[in-house]
């Protein structure tokens, strides 16, 4: 029967709207709420007080929350409450600008930290007088936890007087007044009180929900100031509970109508509401007569409804107190949601019921209660308890969430129904996971109306029958393949149905069929069976957690009870039906949101059994989680004790694959954490051994993995063993490593593995003799060294070794390998890249060494180092394994790496702009590349330009990954660093011939010899190598490039180092070998030159020094230091290294072209105006004349005069000024 149909029983009439008024009542009524408004406070006074009507009880805990706005930096009260007649202050919240107090029963506790001017902070202040503890939440965080005095009150004092924004006191006539000095200035909003003290957790899951002691609601409190709307305030959510008194109309002739109370308002409501609000656990009162208008800041929703207005026609007309639940999906705004169920409930529909829009609340609330629907008749208040209480999909009783007696008879909670189902399937096709997908079928066709729930699914495959063709359906998947499958399963309804319609629906559902493009599921037989499991009797059980009496539960009843530590979070057990017996039990609790209430050092009076070792563990395991979440270590007798207490748990028996994984996790979990493990290393190590050795398990072999550690073992037959490789793959300390096993033996890595390591066919020799079933060979593997700290390299400033590789082992119980003919091949990746100059050494750690506490030691172990990245050691034994790398040369850490790169790059950038000035000038003024040295110095420009720009683009044009592009830029750079030192060589030779030489010498094309030599010996030297070995050009890793030219990135360039120290290398020391005998020359003709003058200035000492600057400048003897980058003060000369060859051009710039008096009158003269340019036939132009072919290549006017000084003329001939030496090419 329809709902309409069920409400022709009761007839609408025009008294409705006579009563209720129009749509604006509800709209009024909905403007009392809060929600999206915020209250301003600012100078003008501004008093918001709880209504005395709105009585906060005597609590013995509380949570009380409110948003909050500063908008000044002066000092602020949050909120104050005081017990009645005054007194000092027993609640409040206030702060300043650098900290935040809260007020408990007089006591102030603050918290080191102030709320950010115009910032909205959530604020929320619990209390628990039983537990004495206080603590402040600041945008979810924890800032505060603290316990209170013993002597404090456990309850707060009643009906007391709570203001917002500013303290408050009560005068003679017993008002509330303001006390000055105190006000916020600023915003508060969302100010809600609960009974209970919410965890973190519970107040995350709270946020739109309002309070049970005060809410956020206008009807509760008196102001002298309107609140004012925020969107920013809004808050979408989705569990409301609507209270308010509904009028019902009856008919004149009602007739004979069997519909209850109960189902008529609930098919009123899902007609009037839309289909995102969906009605939860109605509860309405007995229907009364006596109705009228009542105020809804006093009315509660089980009162009778009072009222001083008759009504016309009463007789017709009857109201009662309804409460109900909505859940709105999606979630909306809590005000919105508000104003248009209010709308809704107050219209006038074609049905009898209507609700008074003054006593309509609609609150937000944080669960919906635990209420089967839809429920049968309305209880009498029932008492609950809220410790223990059990889950709600088994406790359908009827009593309102506001504990008020409904008038109606009590109904008893029931458990649920159960059945037990026995499935024979018929399946065609061949999907990825059948068994998945008979799975969802049977929950998909079982659980569709919600109150089915499917439970210990068993899905088996039935084999070795002969399937019969059943029908033609199959054909229409291609390939198809039929099986057939037995089901068994429990069906939990809590409808309340009758059992034969439980039955019905459960053979209709499980017969229908199931059809899709990859599989067809048939029914061939459907068993069912009513069981009625016994509930589970209560049970006292003694945990480290404390001792808990769990109550009789009903089956699949999850019973929740309180911790005992702390008592704000819950322990919950499952009352559990089995599958096998249809028979219930008590499953194991689950205590993981509760402490232990013993510690570690408690360990020590627990005896170990083999009863209890896994509880054991999970114990040690909870201990030493909660001690390293407070402390980020173990101290060393907490650590002693742990590890003691595993050491018994491993003795006592074999151990399952879950205590070993356990026991793993914890040992793991300590090595990650800062705890000092080198005094029980030996003692952990071994205990793992022994976990491996101990293990029982059904497989030939099994892994166990946890951060930064792993344990594979593998049980061995003689007769089929020849050798086995375990590998491992390590990311990241935080992350298990991947392990396998492979049956093939490697000389090398395997790809994306970080350790491996081949044990021979010698190994048969070794097994222990009358247990060769049972040989067990057991690999480890740490990613960590904290058990591995040799104090000789650790703790010794003059050791130069560190350890360059994780750790891997191999061993075979009750057995010690030892003298192999054939080796254990192990190979480790290095964790620092090595270097060509650097040292590897395969060690194992001695147990023995250093007086017990262990050691590395290399005897029995071969080293072949594969690679940069990798190295191979054979050894003769089976330990622990590892490499070690000597770092007794000084490494460049990565930040230095990074400010050298950083600098390389820079310096070159700003000389490539300097080299290119310099260029341009030359180049555009004529009449300074008329000598040799100009036109010397305009290639030697060009070659640095090009060797600055390939260094700037050689790391984007990398960046590409072509492999041509590469070869290109890494020859080009090649290329252009041998130009610039050929044009260097250049330099000096000219040099050497200009001021040692002084003697007229002639050579034909002289600059076009010079070009041929410059630009065509790095051709000739790049074309061999390219002609040899393409592939010696290539892409170099980070640091080999970091070495090379002082680049953290991917960098083309020579990757063969045969080529590199003959190409470059070499070749750069032949020039600056050179170059420094020129130099040394200069230096001696300028000392000779300075004797032959009888006094000198300071102004001419001054032109010596910028002379030999521009000299070592121009000869390039700064790319010296390279050379001399090695021990102690390496760092230091790579940091000369890299500013003074990065800035080369900038140098060149500076001495030859900025500093030279002719240059600068050259910018003057074309690039000036007015009185700053000079006159254009200066001494320097008439002085200047254009040589011919035949001019010697130094005049005899280059020597010494009287009129000028030694210095100059080594200048002059090195740049290019002296007027003597002209253009002979």
């Amino acid at each position: 029967m329809t709902s309409v149909t069920r409400l022709s029983c009761l007839t609408l009439v025009c008294l409705c709207s006579q009563l209720l008024g129009s749509r604006a009542g509800a709209a009024s009524s909905a403007s009392t709420s809060l929600w999206g408004k915020k209250l301003q406070f600012r100078a003008r006074p501004c008093l918001w007080q709880l209504q005395r009507g709105a009585v906060v009880p005597e609590l013995e805990e509380l949570t009380a929350c409110m948003l909050l706005n500063r908008t000044h930096g002066s000092g602020w009260t949050g909120f104050d409450y005081k017990p009645p007649g005054g007194g000092p202050r027993v609640l409040g919240l206030e702060g300043t600008g650098t900290q935040t107090s809260a007020w408990l029963f007089g006591e102030r506790h603050d918290l080191a930290r102030g709320l950010k001017l115009n910032e909205w902070h959530a604020v929320c202040l619990t209390w628990s007088g039983r537990a004495r503890r206080l603590r402040i939440y600041v945008n979810g965080a924890n800032e505060y936890d603290a316990a209170v005095s013993p002597g404090l009150p456990r309850r707060l004092a009643l009906s007391g007087t709570l203001t917002l924004g500013q303290s408050h006191f009560i005068n003679a006539g017993g008002e509330v007044q303001p006390v000055s000095g105190t006000d916020l200035l600023g915003e508060i909003g969302l100010f809600r009180m609960w009974a209970r003290e919410w965890s973190g957790e519970q107040l995350r899951g709270r946020s739109c929900a309002d309070g049970d002691v005060v809410r956020w609601d206008l009807s509760q409190w008196k102001n002298n100031c309107p609140p004012e709307p925020d969107h920013r305030l809004q808050c979408a959510w989705s569990l409301y509970k609507v209270n308010m008194w509904t009028f019902k109309v009856n008919s004149t002739e009602p007739g004979n109508c069997s519909v209850s109370l109960e189902e008529v308002t609930r098919n009123w409501l899902e007609n009037i509401f839309p289909h995102n609000i969906s009605v939860h656990n109605i509860l309405v009162s007995s229907p009364s007569r006596n109705c009228g208008v009542v105020d809804n800041s006093t009315a509660l929703p089980t009162q009778q409804y009072q009222g001083s207005r008759a009504l016309p026609n009463a007789d017709s007309v009857q109201c009662f107190s309804c409460e109900f639940y909505v859940e709105v999906d999606p979630a909306a705004n809590v005000q919105d949601v508000q104003a248009n169920m209010a709308s809704l409930l107050s219209s006038s529909f074609s049905h009898s019921l209507t609700a008074d829009p003054e006593s309509i609340s609609v609150l937000p609330v944080e669960f919906l209660p635990a209420v089967t629907e839809p429920p049968p008749t309305v209880s009498s208040r029932a008492q609950t308890e809220t410790n223990p209480t059990q889950s709600p999909q088994a406790n359908p009783t009827n009593t309102s969430t506001t504990g008020d007696p409904l008038e109606q008879n009590k109904t008893l909670v029931k458990p649920d129904t159960f059945f037990r189902v026995n499935l024979t399937l018929r399946v065609y096709g061949s999907p990825t996971n059948p068994k998945n997908s008979i799975k969802e079928w049977v929950k998909k066709q079982l659980e569709v109306n919600g109150t089915v729930i499917v439970l210990n699914l068993l899905i088996k495959e039935n084999v070795g029958r002969n399937l019969e063709q059943h029908n033609t359906t199959r054909l229409m998947i291609s390939q198809s393949q039929e099986k057939q499958y037995n089901c068994t399963f429990h069906v939990q309804d809590y409808s309340q149905n009758s059992l034969a319609e439980i039955e019905t629906f459960v053979t209709a559902a499980l017969t229908s069929g199931y059809e899709t493009d990859s599989i067809v599921i048939q029914t061939m037989d459907v068993a069912i069976k009513h069981i009625v499991p016994a509930n589970c009797l209560e049970e006292t059980t003694s945990t480290f957690y404390g001792t808990y009496i769990w109550p009789e539960a009903f089956p699949q009843v999850n019973q929740e009870m309180g911790c005992r530590e702390p008592e704000s979070e819950r322990a919950f057990r499952l009352c559990k039906l089995d599958i096998e017996t249809d028979t219930t039990s008590w499953a194991k609790p689950d205590m993981k949101q509760c402490k232990p209430l013993v510690i570690i050092s408690d360990l020590k009076n627990i005896t170990v059994t083999t009863g209890n070792a896994a509880e054991v563990v999970d114990v040690i395991r909870d201990l030493v989680d909660v001690q390293l979440g407070e402390s980020a270590e173990l101290s060393s007798s907490q650590l002693d004790t742990v590890v003691a207490k595993l050491r018994e748990v491993v003795d006592v028996g074999s151990i399952t694959p879950a205590v070993g994984a356990d026991i793993v996790n914890i040992v793991a979990d300590i090595l990650v954490s800062k705890t000092q493990m080198a005094p029980l290393a030996g003692f952990v190590l071994n205990l793992t051994d022994r976990v491996g050795n101990n293990m029982d398990f059904q497989d030939k072999s099994i892994s166990i993995t946890a951060p930064s550690m792993a344990l594979a073992m593998i049980n061995i037959d003689e007769n089929q063993f020849s050798g086995i490789t375990f590998g491992a793959s390590f990311v990241s300390p935080h992350l298990s490593p991947q392990v396998f096993f492979n049956p093939d033996t490697v000389d090398e890595l395997l790809p994306d593995t970080n350790a491996t390591i081949c044990l021979p066919s010698e190994l048969n020799n070794f097994f222990p003799s009358g247990e060769r079933n049972t040989t067990r060979v057991q690999f480890q593997f740490y990613g960590t060294d904290d058990l591995f700290q040799d104090p000789n390299i650790t703790n010794s400033t003059q050791s130069s070794w560190t350890l360059n590789s994780f750790v891997v082992s191999a061993s075979i119980n009750n057995s010690r390998i030892s003298n192999l003919k054939d080796p254990v091949v192990v190979c480790l990746s290095h964790r620092t890249i090595k270097q060509p100059e650097d040292t590897v050494q395969c060690v194992f750690w001695d147990f023995l060494k250093n007086g017990g506490q262990g050691g590395w030691n290399g005897a029995g172990c071969e080293t072949r180092s594969l690679s940069a990245h990798e190295t191979s050691c054979r050894c003769d034994h089976l330990t622990h394994f590892a490499v070690l790398l000597d770092v007794s040369r000084t490494h460049i850490s990565g930040a230095q790496s990074l400010i050298l790169t950083v600098i390389s790059y820079l310096g070159c950038g700003i000389s490539s702009i300097f080299l290119g000035i310099t260029l341009l000038t030359h180049l555009a003024f004529e009449k300074l590349r008329r000598d040799y040295p100009s036109k010397i110095l305009i290639n030697l420009c060009a070659a640095l330009l090009g060797l600055s720009m390939l260094f700037l683009l050689d790391s984007w044009l990398s960046s590409f990954s072509n492999y041509s592009l590469c070869i290109a830029t890494a020859a080009a750079l090649h290329y252009f660093l041998l130009a610039s030192f050929t044009w260097m060589a250049l330099e000096a030779v000219h040099m050497y011939l200009a001021l040692v030489k002084v003697f007229n010498i002639y050579i034909p094309s002289y600059i076009v010899k010079l070009c041929a030599l410059g630009w065509g010996i790095p051709l000739v030297i790049v074309s061999l190598v390219l002609a040899i070995d393409k592939d010696a050009y290539g892409s170099i890793v980070p640091e080999e490039s970091a070495a090379a030219l002082q680049s953290a990135e991917q960098f083309c360039w020579l990757q063969d180092d045969i080529f590199f120290y003959v190409t470059v290398v070499a070749f750069l020391l032949l020039i600056l070998m050179c170059n420094a005998f020129v130099f040394v020359v200069v230096l001696i003709q300028i000392r000779q030159m300075r004797a032959n003058k009888q006094s000198t200035s300071r102004l001419s000492s001054l032109h010596d020094l910028r002379a030999v600057v521009s000299l070592t400048v121009l000869l390039g003897l700064t790319w010296s230091m390279g050379f001399f980058s090695f021990g102690p003060g390496k760092v230091f000369m790579m940091y000369l290294f890299s500013i003074f060859n990065s800035l080369q051009g900038f140098f060149v710039f500076l001495f030859h072209c900025l500093m030279k008096e002719n240059v600068r009158k050259q910018w003057r003269i074309f690039l000036c105006c007015g009185r700053f340019r000079p006159s254009e036939y200066s001494n320097w132009s008439r002085s200047a004349t254009a040589g011919g072919k035949k001019n010697h290549l130094v005049n005899c006017d280059s020597g010494a005069s009287d009129n000028t000084s030694s210095v100059r003329k080594v200048s002059d001939s090195s740049t290019g000024s002296t007027p003597g030496h002209h253009q002979g090419a």
